[in-house]
């Protein structure tokens, strides 16, 4: 009996999981700036300690979240074979350290530099999951406006700038959901024949890929004037940064434990 494949699971962005939790209840501004702080660690101190802590961390937010293993989106195959074929190209750039089979001597430098890359890049996109699952999008917009108050004394128009990541955030689901309308649409056509020059193999994928980019365009133009339509009706731009959410008791723990972890791992790494 054939095994029955089970089925991939996507990638589910800017959308929370379902129910409430410690790490659902903190305010979308400590979330942010914890996401900074631990980009900053990363930044100056790629190394395998802090990459096992902020993993840690991420781990122990995802149990405080009740974060389900079915949120977890699986790995493509083609991700999997670029990282083999990416450590594959630097398997003979040598350097440390070394493993001696016989009369052989063979460096892992560039294989672990391979793995300490990609490391970092999982870590740094599992803390972005955990604000998408635990945040709603229309909070991040007010954290923003809140955190950058005091770019204003520059001149920074600070809540325009937040209205727009707002705008951008709430587009991102439904034009990607737009899109795969399109596809299945797309799918279900059947295919046309062509006549002349458009008709040959080699140019019908570019004109098949210039009708969906009109189609999405169309798409695109039809959703951002039904929403400007709807920001109008409800008061404007000015109610998207305007939020009464503040930080509270646990957001201080929050951001104590982080720089915490950060500073033990700054003075591992020093001294």
């Amino acid at each position: 009996m054939a095994k029955t494949r089970a089925p991939r699971r996507p990638v589910v962005l800017l959308r929370p999981v379902p129910g409430t939790s410690t790490i659902h209840e903190l305010w979308a501004g400590t979330k942010l700036l914890a996401v900074f702080l631990i980009s900053a660690l990363l930044t100056f101190f790629p190394t395998w300690t802090a990459i096992g802590a902020v993993a840690a961390l991420v781990v122990l937010t995802a149990w405080l979240a009740h974060i389900p293993r079915g949120a977890v989106p699986t790995i493509p195959i083609w991700m999997v074979a670029l990282v083999i074929g990416g450590s594959l190209t630097v398997f003979f750039s040598g350097g440390p350290p070394f493993w001696h089979i016989g009369g052989l001597t063979i460096g892992f430098h560039g294989v672990l530099a391979v793995a300490r890359t990609t490391a970092v890049a999982a870590v740094l996109l599992g803390t972005g999951a955990m604000v998408s699952w635990t945040t709603n999008v229309s909070e991040i917009a007010p954290a923003v406006a809140v955190l950058g108050r005091p770019l204003k004394v520059f001149g920074i128009p600070v809540d325009e700038r937040a209205a727009t990541l707002a705008l951008a955030l709430r587009s991102f689901p439904m034009l990607s959901d737009e899109f795969r309308v399109l596809i299945a649409a797309r799918r279900l056509r059947p295919p046309q024949v062509r006549e002349g020059r458009r008709g040959r193999r080699g140019l019908r994928w570019i004109a098949e890929a210039v009708d969906m980019l009109t189609a999405a365009i169309t798409a695109a133009l039809r959703r951002a004037s039904e929403m400007g339509d709807a920001i109008t009706a409800r008061g404007g731009t000015g109610q998207i940064s305007a939020h009464p959410a503040r930080p509270g008791l646990n957001d201080a723990i929050a951001l104590l434990l982080v720089i915490a972890v950060g500073t033990a791992v700054v003075l591992f790494e020093v001294l």
